[in-house]
């Protein structure tokens, strides 16, 4: 399955966050969503969507341009995994809402999402990427817990490739 990473970053943490989430899944592309196309974009089988939240729960500012040209394309034959990152002690009541839009868009359309996250471990309020007591996807805190990213790149990577196996 031709597996393409695509993020907006403003301040490099979910570019970081990608190349690591890229190592765990091999042969995997890692693009910044400025650089893409529709023909580039629908070339892959697996897309792994990576926003940060801005301001007061907005998507990151490539990420805006890009859900436009996303949401002009037929994705009913890709699957779709999300990844966000958030900062639950300054934005405890929007952390990690930009995941939490891009969601409810892809949703619209109808679209095999992947790749749900437990809240458990988290400290936060409110937030719109909060499903029936889980995250749509991958929730991270760059600016407060770095030091538990790894291991949760890790295991849900290991969701997303067993998800995978049963689709």
């Amino acid at each position: 399955m031709k597996t393409g990473i695509f993020y907006g970053s403003s301040l490099g943490n979910t570019q970081f966050v990608a190349d690591k989430i890229q190592h765990q899944i091999p042969g995997s592309d890692c693009i910044s969503v400025t650089y893409l196309t529709a023909e580039k974009i629908l070339s892959y089988d697996l897309l792994i969507l990576g926003t940060s939240t801005w301001g007061v729960g907005n998507l990151q500012d490539d990420f805006e341009l890009f859900v436009d040209l996303l949401l002009t394309l037929d994705l009913s034959d890709k699957t779709i995994a999300l990844f966000g990152c958030g900062d639950q002690h300054t934005y405890p009541d929007t952390f990690c809402n930009g995941m939490g839009k891009l969601h409810q868009l892809l949703s619209e359309k109808e679209t095999n999402i992947i790749g749900p996250w437990s809240i458990e471990g988290y400290d936060f309020s409110e937030s719109e990427a909060v499903i029936d007591d889980h995250f749509v996807g991958l929730a991270l805190d760059e600016d407060n817990e770095p030091d538990l990213t790894d291991g949760r790149v890790t295991q849900w990577t290991k969701i997303i490739r067993e998800a995978l196996q049963v689709i």
